[in-house]
């Protein structure tokens, strides 16, 4: 049996929840194979690891390639992910081949998968997945606000 759209979301919920432990932002991504496993899974790190590209969807990407065993193409894997990409991790989706995003939360001002810019849907591109947005967009925007709020009163 598939899990639902709000069951993976609700997964990397979970998985975003880790980065609150080294002060990243809460974001967590995870990449399913054609069949539904879990290849991998990632929080957002650049805090913890001093890096800028440690964003949960790159780290996921990076993982599930080693993982998937067909080089850097994860064609028919699906990436699910607590808030909508930004540029970085949508051309990273792409170049990778992905076939499905499911995101929670929209980012009106960094997200590039139907906010701000549509950067997967480009007819420019020779590849675009297919777009689930805005599942349990409540949940993921909560825990971002949470973090924030926090971030406000330290």
């Amino acid at each position: 049996m598939t899990a639902s759209n709000s069951d993976l979301v609700r997964a990397a919920l979970r998985v975003a929840e880790r980065a609150l432990d080294t002060g990243d932002v809460p974001i967590g991504a995870i990449v399913l194979s054609p069949a539904g496993d879990e290849l991998a899974s990632a929080c957002n790190a650049r805090e913890a690891l001093g890096d800028p590209t440690a964003h949960a969807e790159i780290l996921a990407l990076r993982a599930a390639a080693k993982a998937y065993g067909d080089g850097w193409r994860l064609a028919g894997c699906t990436l699910v992910v607590t808030v909508e990409p930004c540029t970085m991790c949508a051309g990273a989706l792409v170049l990778a081949r992905i076939a499905r995003v499911v995101f929670g939360a929209w980012e009106p001002r960094t997200g590039a998968v139907g906010s701000l810019w549509d950067v997967v849907r480009d007819q420019r591109l020779n590849h675009r997945p297919e777009v689930i947005g805005g599942v349990l967009a409540d949940e993921c925007s909560a825990l971002l606000a949470a973090f924030f709020d926090q971030r406000r009163t330290e």
